[in-house]
Order: structure tokens, then sequence, then C-alpha cells
């Protein structure tokens, strides 16, 4: 008897186990490692809500497009815009990727795309939120969430308000790295 016990006990922690890597493998996969001069910040990407989106940053980052691109535009009590290798606020990837909005709501940490007038012109180009701002929603595609590291982003260097948050070439503060967590070493 106490060894069918132990066998029920040692199959159920194994499937335990088993369901728990897989779980974390999952998160993992949908989480972004984003390396600053001054720390680690780190992104749950929402598939959830934005699956297109969350799938081309991920092609992106994969292919090392972020690391070095600086955050040219940075709005103190707004938001933080990287994605242009350029730094000119018009350069991208080329290709752009159709909007996905939802009902989250801009906050603290959300990160989101940024785009043209067009609705569907958002490309590789992203915000992270300083404050909420609510009169973003349902306007920008949200695909994720800063979940640890927001002091970091608090540091990013700010632009002039009269240059509507440009920050100057030389002031500016760069990607060091941009990862998904399971390709992370």
């Amino acid at each position: 008897m106490m060894k069918r016990w132990m066998a029920a006990l040692a199959a159920v922690l194994g499937l335990t186990l088993c369901v728990a890597t897989t779980v974390q493998a999952a998160d993992l996969e949908n989480t972004l490692y984003l390396d600053l001069t001054y720390g680690r910040v780190v992104i749950e990407m929402r598939p959830d809500l934005a699956p297109n989106h969350v799938k081309r940053i991920k092609e992106l980052v994969r292919q090392h497009f972020y690391d070095g691109v600086p955050f040219h535009r940075v709005i103190a009590g707004f938001m933080a815009q990287t994605g242009d290798p350029t730094g000119t606020g018009s350069g991208g990837s080329g290709q752009d990727i159709k909007a996905e909005f939802s009902s989250e709501h801009h906050v603290r940490g959300t990160v989101s795309m940024a785009r043209a007038s067009d609705p569907d012109s958002a490309d590789s180009q992203f915000f992270i939120c300083f404050a909420n701002a609510d009169f973003l929603d349902g306007k920008y595609t949200i695909w994720g969430k800063v979940v640890s590291g927001m002091e970091f982003v608090d540091q990013i260097h700010k632009g002039p308000e009269a240059d509507n948050g440009m920050v100057p070439e030389g002031e500016r503060d760069k990607i060091v790295k941009l990862q998904v967590a399971a390709d992370a070493k």
C-alpha cells in the first residue's frame, strides 16, 4: 500500500513539475529583458491583447534590431519612445502592423506602439509610459507592461519640452540589449 501511495505521489509531483516548467517556459517566451545603462527592465508581453505586435516585436528582438537604438523622444511625466534606428522618429523596420486596439489602459509602465496618423502604421517604434495617459486608450496598441525596473526607465534622459521631447543626439540613452527571456544567456 505504501509503495502505491509513494508511486502516486511521485507521479503527481512529476506532473506538477512538468506543468510548472511548461508555464515558466511560456512566461519566458513572452518576457523581454530591456537592458539600459542604468539596469535591467523586465517587460511582460501581452499576446492576449496584441498577438501580431508581440510576434513582430519578438522577431525584431531576435534579429537584434533594437540593440543600440536610442530613446529619441522622451517627455517628462509622459513617455520614453524608442525603436527607430535612425533616431529621427521617422525610421523603422519597414513593415507596418495592423492596429490591435484593446480596452486596456495606458498607465505607468505600459508599453505601447508608436505610429503615424494612420492607425495601421505602427512598425518598430514603441514607448513606455511614465504616468497614466488615458487619452491614448483605444488609439494605440498596448502590447506589454513593465513588471520590474521602472526606476531605470525613469532615469532615461528627457528631451526639452519646447522640442516635443526630442532628445539632442549627444544626450540620448540607448538600448544596450533587448532580448526574449527564453533566449537570455
